[in-house]
C-alpha cells in the first residue's frame, strides 16, 4: 500500500456500521484501505463486497483468517463449555483477531491506524492521557467487547461511529445509497452460530456432545435430569423442567460430576467475583470504586475493586448480582471511561 502517514485500514464486515465508518473516514480526508476478514465459509458474497468497494470508492482486500479464528475463538469456545464455563467469543475475537492478527497485517502493509464500526469513543482525559469510552448511543455501546485491547494500541485506533446513534448511521447510509445486502441486517447472534443454536453447534460442528445427567440443588439432592451440559448456562431459567413452588435457575455447571446445580432466585445472587487475566487500559490502580459490568447489556453495578496482583482482581458489589458466570468477561468503568476488564474465575457468595 501507500505510505502510512494518512492510511487507515477499516475492518469491513460487509454490513452497515463498518461501511459507514469507511465512508466517514474518506470524507475526513483519510486514505481508506478496506479489509474484509474471512473467518468462516459464511459471510457476504464477493459481488456485494465489490459493489461496496465501488460505492465507497476504496480498495477492499480479503484476509483469510479461518485457521486463526478456529484456533483462537472456536477452540476456546468449545473448551470453555467443556469446563462448564460461559465463554465470550466476541471479546476473545476482538483481542486476538480483529485488533491482533488484522492489526499486524495492516501495519505491515503501511497503515498507521485501524478503524472499525464499533460504537465506542476515544478521547483524552483532562490529564492528557488517551482513554476508551462508551459510545454515545448507550443502546448500541460496544466498549465492553473492547476491554481486552492492549493499551498501547489505543493511539492507532479510530472509532468513527462513537459519537453517532444507530439511527443516524442508518440514515446516512441510505443518503449515500450504498449497496444493501444480507449482511446489512442487524446482527444479534454470534457470527458463527447465526440462529443461536449453541448446543447444535457444539454437537454437530465441533464434535462435542455430553451425556444426560442430574439436576441437583446445592445440597446434592436430585431435582431432575438434564439433557447434556451443553444445553445449559449460568442464570438460565427456561427449559429446566423441574417442578417447584418457585422458579429455579442454573447457578453452577459441574463437568467433573456431569451435574447442573439449580437454586431459587435469592441463592443466585453473588456478593462479588474473582477476575483473572485482567487487562488495564489505564495505569494499574490500587483499590478503587468503579462500575462492574458482568455481561453485555448488564447495566453495571457500583463495586469495590481490590487488585490481588497485576492481573487478578477481587470485586465486591455494592448490591448482590445474579448470574455471575465463570468464563464470562467483566469490564470496569469510571463514569463513561472503560478502565479495563478480565475473565470471571469464580463468584463470591
Amino acid at each position: 500500500m501507500a505510505d502510512g502517514t494518512n492510511l487507515v485500514a477499516v475492518a469491513l464486515s460487509g454490513g452497515v456500521d463498518s461501511a459507514m465508518a469507511a465512508a466517514l473516514l474518506s470524507a475526513q480526508g483519510w486514505q481508506v484501505w478496506g479489509v474484509h476478514l474471512r473467518l468462516s465459509s459464511a459471510g457476504p458474497p464477493p459481488e456485494h463486497l465489490a459493489a461496496l468497494a465501488r460505492g465507497l470508492g476504496i480498495h477492499i482486500s480479503e484476509m483469510d483468517l479461518r485457521q486463526d479464528f478456529d484456533r483462537e475463538v472456536l477452540d476456546y469456545f468449545v473448551a470453555e463449555y467443556t469446563r462448564g464455563r460461559t465463554p465470550n467469543p466476541c471479546v476473545k475475537c476482538n483481542a486476538a483477531i480483529k485488533f491482533g492478527r488484522l492489526w499486524e497485517h495492516v501495519r505491515a502493509g503501511g497503515a498507521s491506524h485501524l478503524a472499525t464500526g464499533h460504537y465506542a469513543r476515544l478521547q483524552r482525559s483532562p490529564g492528557g492521557s488517551l482513554g476508551l469510552y462508551r459510545g454515545v448511543d448507550r443502546q448500541k455501546d460496544q466498549s465492553y467487547f473492547l476491554s481486552r485491547l492492549p493499551r498501547e494500541l489505543l493511539p492507532h485506533l479510530l472509532f468513527p461511529l462513537g459519537e453517532m446513534t444507530k439511527r443516524e448511521v442508518r440514515s446516512r447510509y441510505q443518503e449515500l445509497r450504498l449497496p444493501q445486502g444480507e449482511s446489512c441486517r442487524e446482527s444479534v447472534e454470534l457470527c458463527f452460530i447465526p440462529q443461536g443454536r449453541y448446543s447444535e453447534f457444539l454437537r454437530q460442528q465441533r464434535g462435542f456432545s455430553g451425556p444426560p445427567g442430574e439436576l441437583v440443588d446445592t445440597q446434592g439432592r436430585v431435582l431432575g435430569r438434564h439433557k447434556g451440559l451443553e444445553h445449559y448456562t449460568v442464570g438460565q431459567r427456561r427449559g429446566l423442567g423441574v417442578p417447584a413452588r418457585e422458579p429455579h435457575y442454573v447457578v453452577e455447571i459441574q463437568p467433573e460430576t456431569n451435574r447442573v446445580v439449580l437454586v431459587p432466585r435469592p441463592e443466585l445472587l453473588s456478593a462479588g467475583l474473582l477476575a483473572s487475566q485482567v487487562n488495564w487500559l489505564t495505569d494499574p490502580p490500587r483499590d478503587l470504586e468503579a462500575q462492574a459490568v458482568i455481561r453485555y447489556r448488564h447495566p453495571g453495578v457500583p463495586a469495590r475493586l481490590t487488585p490481588l496482583s497485576l492481573t487478578e482482581v477481587k470485586v465486591i458489589f455494592h448490591t448482590p448480582q445474579g448470574a455471575v458466570a465463570p468464563g464470562q468477561a467483566v469490564a470496569f468503568y469510571r463514569d463513561e471511561q472503560l478502565l479495563g476488564g478480565g475473565w470471571i474465575e469464580e463468584r463470591i457468595k
